[in-house]
């Protein structure tokens, strides 16, 4: 099968994205990535990449072509005009860039702008291929929820652009159960709206192995880890009050590992609230190092702002933090809270309750070792059976394979 991918973020940037690449190639598929220059999260082109831009043409046998855009930065502004000249650049050069390739299906990559759909559509239209479209992120309630859009003309004018790319895929899929009716509202046909969840990576078996050097050794103390993007939806002010109503219990310490829009603003209020013996900042790392910081967690923390369509939302950290095999505090609503709670693998509080998240802490730092490694067990084993890595790709190649079959097989052209 010949895959195009349409994804604004690609390796050497980490998303689950290079996964399904990779497997895909592994598996004998014809690959193809349109993508942009790699600059997530702080709007800093990859140094590597700008020395040898030439030695990034090229992951794991499949083609990678990047158009030009304009990098990240702080400020909505210039977020927007990111977004803007992925579009811009995906539309004018990515028809040129692929010309001659063939297409049995395209697929998108959204974990956000819903924006990258555009020209993905077009070329659609222009290879005459399906369109599978993966919404990790639900626009434009996302937009409301972080208080990034507040007009209502605005986010009805984004929900005209949502339903138009929507409309124009033979398949959307959305990331959680709870995404499903949200998506319908938008597209006309709803039978081809499906269910796809993310996965963890099989590397998250390795949390217990050796561990990062770069985390202070510690005896006798519970160590809780937060890992992955430091934004306005994780909700760290809550975070943080959590941490402060410990601060004189020298036996919690805080490890967050990451980066993202909110990184400065967490490190001045670490310094600001004097937490810096409690609470460790310790940056952004390969995904290939997280089961070595994973390894010096006693319990691992996922977090969503109350909200309800953060709600909707399984954060992609839950299924690696299931794999891992290690006890999880959630203070999260909806979706993410319930796949913890089924699975027994921790203790959840509602979103923004920090009093909430300190019981819990201090209920897990008291339990024994045996019983916080039996929540992890099974944890690992509710991830291995509803999150399972092969069973969601076969699934997905049976959604392009349908897709591939309900279109039209005369006038296919580049």
């Amino acid at each position: 099968m010949k895959i195009l991918v349409v994804s604004q973020y690609f390796w050497p940037e980490n998303f689950r994205i290079n996964d399904l690449v990779k497997e895909w190639v592994t598996r004998g598929h014809e690959v193809t990535v349109l993508t942009g220059k790699p600059n997530y999260p702080d709007g800093q082109v990859f140094p590597e990449f700008a020395r040898a831009p030439e030695r990034f043409s090229d992951y794991e046998g499949a083609r990678v072509h990047r158009v030009p855009m304009l990098a990240r930065s702080q400020g909505a502004m210039r977020l927007m005009l990111n977004y803007l000249s992925f579009v811009i650049g995906g539309c004018l050069w990515g028809p040129w860039l692929l010309r001659g390739l063939r297409a049995d299906v395209i697929f998108v990559y959204e974990p956000s702008p819903i924006t990258v759909g555009i020209p993905a559509v077009l070329l659609g239209r222009l290879k005459r291929a399906p369109v599978v479209l993966w919404v990790l992120d639900l626009w434009p309630e996302t937009l409301a929820a972080v208080g990034a859009v507040r007009s209502p003309i605005v986010l009805r004018m984004v929900g005209h652009l949502v339903s138009f790319i929507y409309n124009r895929c033979a398949l959307v899929l959305g990331q959680s159960r709870a995404f499903i009716d949200s998506i319908g509202h938008y597209c006309r046909d709803r039978s081809k709206v499906r269910y796809f969840p993310s996965w963890a990576e099989s590397l998250f078996l390795q949390a217990d192995g050796a561990r990062a050097p770069e985390v202070p050794p510690a005896t006798d103390t519970f160590s809780i880890l937060f890992a992955g993007n430091i934004g306005e939806a994780q909700d760290f002010p809550a975070i943080l009050d959590a941490a402060e109503l410990l601060r004189h219990n020298e036996r919690v310490r805080w490890l967050i590992v990451g980066d993202g829009r909110r990184f400065e603003w967490v490190k001045g209020e670490i310094a600001r609230r004097q937490l810096h013996e409690r609470v460790l900042l310790l940056g952004r790392f390969p995904v290939e190092r997280m089961p070595s910081f994973y390894a010096h967690a006693d319990a691992l923390i996922a977090s969503l702002k109350a909200d309800p369509t953060f709600s909707m939302t399984i954060p992609g950290k839950v299924q690696s933090y299931l794999l891992a095999g290690k006890p999880i505090l959630g203070m999260l609503d909806g979706e993410g809270a319930s796949a913890i709670e089924a699975a027994g693998a921790g203790l959840v509080c509602p979103a923004g309750d920090s009093q909430g998240l300190v019981n819990a802490i201090e209920r897990m730092a008291g339990m024994s070792p045996d019983e916080r490694l039996a929540m992890g067990a099974r944890g690992r084993q509710y991830a291995e059976s509803e999150f399972d890595r092969d069973r969601l790709m076969d699934r997905l190649l049976a959604f392009f394979s349908e897709v591939g079959a309900a279109a039209s097989p005369r006038g296919k052209s580049p």
